[in-house]
């Protein structure tokens, strides 16, 4: 008793110090002998069964510590049964089971290549030695001892203390027995301060419901997909050349149910998507459903990175949402949030004691703009779990694409830094060249594992290449938020139709630039919140011009070059800001003026979707022709937008309140025209003025044309005109 009582190795377990207990704890030959060592300290006994039976372990210590002796080795895994209290029940031992990671897998993850590491990291029901159970899998390389702990043992850290992997920093242990449900943390002892941590799962699939943090052991995919169709129509699709008109959406704030409640991702799939389907838009952009812990960040201070936010139901359910908009044809694009993170410190933050995904420096490793960290990218292990998280969603949920959020705050060392807050990079300058690689890591990842799926760079300043491939020398991201049109745009909206006239060049100045980049025009939730006002409230005048401009806006935005995407609530008109505590207006849709901007946004969708002109070169000069860009007394536009076939559409927009009759226009072929679209038609809310019986060519040369029309131009209106075949 003496004896044992002074092995410096049991005073470890006893403190919960042992970097190694599995060398010391579990099944061990002891010369000709075995000996079976157990730690419980809420047990009053444990036996352990033989081919003898029951035999009974020896309490060694007070402090909760059993041994067995005996000739022959019990079955491993040992069969143990406890008794507390009275109470009796029957395990395994967790320490009589063998590692079940792979050498391949901790040399892919130490070198940033294990790209399913979600696989083999976090909290995984499998089957181990013909035993049901948990395995649970960690990185934390700064820790001296790592547990897992939850409502199984009593949130004790003494108990199931995990196998360290070497140099790898890699944790392991398997716990037979436990449920999907059962809520676990990882708790961590800081090898140099001695500091003890209670985190969640850096990749746990789901958590607990808020406040409470924990991450729960979460059943396999259990969803029978029924989109394998889609799938294969979006790897041969051309989406260069097809169009992409994009609903942006806060799941817990589009619709709401009448008590306040959130719509669950069933429901969703029951309500939003055939109003997605029945507007024409062509892909929906979530806003980010990882893990968060705060409503109002919207999603993007991110706690769970591979984590499917309980808002609204289960991953499950949220496969539910996906396969349904496959099924309509409707590509769905996850905002994803790999540039910061929250420090909340029961998270990714400090995780093992140290910097482990941040940087140390605060000049490296802090947005003090935002509160946040910055991931080391350097650091292959933190880039490894980016990736991965980036191959779960789009593995695992059939995501269809990444909107890659704050792209400029990831490549610029600067970014938001006054001078000597920031480090320069080895060569001096302000990129930040870890980030950089790891973005075309990224990009060239999604391309090649998942043909047709997209990635999305929101990205405001003038890097060159940004959606241009890796091996051209670009960042390989399928295309960018085009922020520079979309500022010029709603800025000259803003103004006074009186004023325009001395800011035409906004209109203008963006088909310089237009190619340089595959561009999306938004006009996203960025643009309705914090004081920025809705985009009808941006639109000047009396009641009838602020709509007729935000029916012009929509008009052009969706005929000039640039893929598409608007936030909810633009499509009708919301009247107030985006508030994410509470649903869209939808009873602003008993108003004509709210209902005919629906219409217009509908019908500008059908158009734009079912009209080659209007989207196939939508990257291509090729696909843009200016009839006339210099009428800025009347502050008028037009332009021709083209498909490969050599077709085209005549587009005209009067961004005055001033009915222009009589208006000449150059079109390059003879014949007879008609009007597609007019924004000023009654239906929409407008005054009905337009060319409804038709248009025929004069044989007179205008704008640099052959041939030209004379037209009736609404008032603060846009026109899409067509030659008849």
């Amino acid at each position: 008793m003496a004896k044992t009582k002074q092995d410096p190795q049991l005073a470890l377990i006893l403190d919960a110090k042992h970097h190694d207990p599995f060398s010391y704890l579990g099944l061990h030959q002891n010369g000709a002998a075995y000996v079976l060592r157990i730690f419980h300290p809420h047990a009053d006994k444990i036996w352990v069964s033989t081919a003898h039976g029951w035999e009974a372990l020896h309490r060694c210590h007070a402090g909760g510590v059993f041994e067995w002796l005996g000739k022959e080795a019990p079955p491993v895994p040992c069969r143990i049964k406890l008794e507390e209290n009275g109470h009796s029940w029957e395990t395994h031992d967790a320490y009589s089971f063998w590692t079940s990671l792979s050498t391949d897998e901790l040399y892919l993850f130490g070198e940033g290549r294990l790209k399913q590491a979600y696989r083999s990291l976090g909290a995984h029901l499998c089957e181990q030695q013909g035993v049901q159970g948990v395995r649970f899998v960690v990185w934390a390389p700064s820790a001296e001892r790592v547990s897992v702990v939850g409502n199984f043992n009593r949130w004790d850290g003494r108990i199931h203390s995990m196998r360290a992997h070497g140099s790898s920093g890699v944790w392991e242990i398997f716990i037979p027995d436990l449920q999907a449900d059962d809520l676990y943390k990882f708790e961590i002892r800081n090898r140099d301060s001695g500091q003890i941590m209670v985190k969640t799962d850096p990749y746990g699939f789901s958590f607990e419901r808020l406040p409470g943090t924990a991450a729960k052991i979460t059943q396999h995919d259990q969803h029978s997909w029924q989109d394998a169709q889609w799938l294969q129509t979006r790897a041969d699709a051309d989406w260069l050349h097809a169009p992409f008109n994009c609903y942006e959406v806060h799941l817990g704030s589009w619709r709401r149910q009448a008590d306040g409640h959130f719509l669950n991702y069933r429901e969703l799939a029951e309500q939003l998507v055939p109003y997605v389907k029945e507007m024409g838009y062509t892909h929906i952009e979530l806003l980010p459903i990882s893990e968060h812990p705060l409503n109002e960040s919207w999603g993007y201070q991110t706690t769970g990175y591979f984590g499917v936010t309980n808002r609204f139901g289960s991953p499950d359910d949220l496969r539910y949402l996906i396969d349904r908009c496959h099924q309509e044809s409707i590509g769905v694009i996850l905002d994803w949030v790999p540039g910061h993170f929250p420090k909340d410190d029961w998270a990714l933050a400090r995780f093992d004691g140290s910097a482990l995904f941040e940087h140390a420096d605060p000049r490296l490793g802090e947005h003090q703009e935002w509160g946040t960290y910055v991931f080391n990218y350097g650091r292959n292990e933190v880039r490894n779990f980016l990736l991965a998280s980036a191959h779960y969603w789009l593995s695992e949920f059939h995501i269809d694409g990444l909107r890659v959020d704050a792209v400029a705050s990831m490549i610029y060392l600067d970014y938001s830094r006054k001078a000597g807050e920031w480090l320069p990079n080895r060569h001096g300058g302000r990129e930040n060249l870890e980030a950089i690689d790891f973005l075309k890591q990224l990009n060239i990842m999604v391309h090649e594992d998942f043909p047709g799926a997209l990635t999305i760079a929101e990205e405001s300043t003038a890097w060159p290449m940004i959606s241009r491939p890796v091996y051209l020398g670009g960042l390989g991201f399928s295309m960018k938020w085009n922020m520079g049109w979309m500022n010029d745009t709603l800025s000259y909206f803003s103004n006074d139709s009186i004023h325009r006239r001395y800011h035409h060049d906004k209109l203008t100045f963006g088909q310089i630039y237009a190619y340089t980049e595959n561009f999306v025009l938004p006009f996203s939730h960025d643009e309705v919140v914090h004081e920025k006002r809705s985009l009808l409230d941006k639109m000047p005048g009396d009641t009838w011009q602020k709509f007729a401009n935000l029916r012009l806006l929509f008009t052009y935005q969706m005929t000039i070059t640039g893929k598409k995407l608007n936030f909810m609530g633009n499509e009708f008109g919301q009247g107030r800001e985006w508030n994410v505590n509470a649903s869209l207006d939808w009873h602003l849709l008993e108003s004509h003026w709210h209902k005919g901007v629906q219409l217009l946004s509908r019908d500008l969708s059908q158009l734009y979707q079912h009209l080659p002109e209007l989207h196939e070169l939508d990257f291509d000069p090729q696909g843009f022709e200016w009839i006339d860009c210099n009428d800025s007394d009347q502050s008028i536009i037009s332009y021709l937008r083209k498909s490969r076939d050599g077709s085209f559409v005549l587009v005209m927009l009067n961004f005055t309140p001033v009915l222009r009759e009589g208006y000449r226009v150059g079109v390059p072929v003879s014949g007879q025209y008609r009007e597609l679209f007019n924004s000023d038609a009654e239906c929409y809310g407008g005054s009905n003025h337009g060319n409804g019986i038709g248009l025929k060519s004069d044989n007179m040369a205008w704008m640099s044309q052959p041939h030209s029309l004379v037209v009736t131009l609404p008032p603060l209106g846009g026109l899409i005109i067509k030659l008849d075949s």
